[in-house]
């Protein structure tokens, strides 16, 4: 995208009050479903300008106070810049926005990763996990949440396949959406008595919320950022760590998992911040079960008619219909 000029605009203006020099240019940054971000680039420099597009002033604070205290203990979090009176967030015209430092770096997915680099990740997500549990409060245990309900997830599915065959005009998206419902609907059929039971839950930590390779910044071999911590929240960690090994892990193309990859992840993450094995049984179980009842993709599409998710439907679709066929190898590669 092209760089705007800054001139006198809003932005601009809020520049202002930081000591990084004078606003030259604002460049709107892609990535990214939740917030908006731009790349800034001022007198002295670059800088991330990012706008919280559904975040409350308290939850922004958390997470800037949080990220501050992670920095300090020697994780590659990002904390945002104090302005000249000290803040890390700012209101211009009934928006939230904060300045953080501009990261020279790359995403890097899990096919690129080595063995050894593959324990550097587990590790890193071990670390966070252990230190946010030692700097914020106790949380209870255990976190009830009721497991996504087959008849209910099979009215949604239903519904939607209604809407695909409604369709005048039929799209290669449509296509692959109607087909993935069919075998849905069937799966969800067959597999509905392995429901987890409601109390069955992993214990409850804190977690980044969104770790994936977009959230992670990368110097050559190294991370040197981890970004995004808008979902930062008191949840079950075996679950986003098992979430985070399918989001890295899994194969674009094919919707298969790299378990290899993923049996030195975990067993780094293991080495740092062991839950027990029950612990992440019940992690892969949970994710298998709400990964098999979860449409937010195809809701998203048909429903609000946004399609930026689009291109991650193909690969979590087929992912699940492997994940089924091999949840006894998935299983093994988390717990042994």
């Amino acid at each position: 995208m092209h760089t705007t000029r800054a001139g006198r605009s809003p932005l601009s203006a809020l520049l202002g009050h930081y000591a990084v020099g004078t606003a030259v240019g604002f460049r709107p940054i892609a990535e990214g479903l939740l917030n908006r971000g731009y790349e800034v680039t001022t007198t002295e420099g670059r800088w991330f300008l990012k706008h919280y597009l559904d975040q409350t002033p308290a939850a922004i604070a958390f997470q800037h106070r949080v990220t501050e205290r992670l920095r300090a203990a020697g994780i590659p979090a990002l904390p945002p810049v104090a302005d000249r009176e000290g803040t890390t967030a700012r209101r211009v015209a009934g928006r939230w926005f904060a300045l953080f430092p501009w990261v020279e770096g790359r995403h890097r997915g899990g096919g690129e990763l080595d063995d050894t680099e593959c324990t550097q990740l587990g590790g890193l997500l071990g670390r966070v996990h252990a230190q946010l549990i030692r700097m914020l409060p106790p949380v209870q245990q255990p976190m009830f949440a009721p497991a996504a309900d087959a008849a209910h997830s099979m009215g949604v599915a239903t519904r939607l396949l209604e809407r695909i065959r409604a369709r005048a005009v039929r799209e290669p998206f449509d296509e692959l959406a109607e087909h993935r419902l069919i075998e849905r609907l069937r799966m969800l059929r067959r597999l509905a008595h392995r429901r987890p039971a409601d109390h069955d839950r992993p214990r409850t930590g804190y977690v980044h919320g969104d770790f994936h390779p977009l959230n992670l910044l990368y110097a050559e071999r190294d991370p040197v950022a981890i970004i995004d911590w808008d979902r930062l929240a008191a949840l079950p960690d075996t679950e986003e760590t098992v979430r985070a090994a399918l989001l890295f892990f899994t194969a674009s193309a094919t919707g298969t998992l790299d378990l290899p990859r993923v049996r030195a992840f975990v067993h780094a993450y293991r080495a740092v911040s062991d839950p027990g094995d029950d612990e992440l049984a019940a992690a892969v179980q949970r994710l298998w079960w709400e990964r098999l009842n979860d449409f937010w993709m195809l809701n998203r599409h048909y429903d609000e008619r946004d399609h930026r998710s689009d291109p991650l439907f193909p690969a979590s679709a087929a992912l699940i219909v492997w994940w089924t066929r091999h949840y006894e190898e998935v299983m093994a590669a988390f717990v042994e």
